[in-house]
């Protein structure tokens, strides 16, 4: 019996292959390591305008609010935007949800909007209008906000092994790039389960394997065998709308909601 009981152990050791814990994310990169040549405007600049098609882009202000709950409502998001008031989440807005009541008391702050394009449309009428980013007018609580600092980010086509990470002590609500480590036994094809995040990319080992959002029903992302090794391997993501996540898991199959 006893024999039988130590090949069944030996048997599990050898062939343990990792491929369903939770990864724990252990470190932090600040986002402004990829910040791009700032363009400074009086109103706001669709990605168009910025020879930028796609990606990422911070729109940046000084306001002052004077009531609370005032309601910050844009023209034209297209399509996506996370908006921090004083590095402090206020929400989402979208396409089809262009205003947001913000959680504030009176006084100045800044303002920050993080875009993406999503995509680009290739049918229909909109095919004429394409504009992507923030553009149009903007007002909180019908007065115009003007004097923006427009940043592009580098995000996707960044060097991921170049940025500079440290120890992550405490949770950032700003978007960041965020790291982890796991070990596997052999290398197969698996699955990122990224639930409860909420939109961004992730790298394997240095090589970009796709994009995650919190609305699509899909919440994992395939990794190919080939970006992974036997033995210790990197995860980093970058996290756009940050919902205090400190971990991952492998799956060995698809994940949906």
């Amino acid at each position: 019996m006893k024999y039988f009981c130590l090949s069944v152990l030996l048997f599990s050791l050898f062939s343990y292959t990792g491929y369903t814990q939770e990864v724990q994310i252990t470190e932090t990169a600040s986002l402004e390591q990829v910040y791009g040549e700032s363009t400074e405007s009086e109103s706001l600049l669709p990605f168009n305008d910025l020879d930028i098609e796609f990606g990422y882009v911070l729109y940046q202000t000084e306001l002052e609010i004077e009531s609370p709950e005032a309601v910050l409502e844009i023209e034209n998001v297209r399509d996506y935007a996370v908006i921090y008031i004083d590095d402090k989440l206020q929400g989402t807005v979208s396409d089809n949800n262009k205003k947001l009541t913000l959680n504030t008391v009176p006084g100045k702050y800044t303002l920050k909007i993080y875009t993406e394009n999503i995509g680009r449309i290739t049918y229909g009428p909109e095919i004429l209008d394409n504009s992507k980013g923030l553009f149009g007018n903007i007002n909180l609580e019908g007065r115009d906000i003007e004097n923006w600092t427009i940043i592009p980010l580098h995000i996707k086509d960044c060097d991921i092994n170049e940025l500079q990470f440290e120890e992550m002590n405490s949770y950032t609500q700003l978007p960041s790039f965020y790291k982890g480590y796991f070990n596997i036994g052999t290398t197969q094809d698996t699955y990122l389960d990224i639930s409860g995040w909420g939109m961004g990319e992730v790298w394997i080992n240095g090589n970009y394997v796709g994009s995650f959002w919190e609305e699509e029903k899909q919440q994992s992302i395939q990794i190919p065998a080939d970006n992974l090794i036997k033995g210790k391997n990197e995860v980093v993501i970058f996290e756009l709308k940050n919902n205090k996540r400190t971990s991952v898991r492998l799956s060995e199959t698809p994940v949906f909601k």
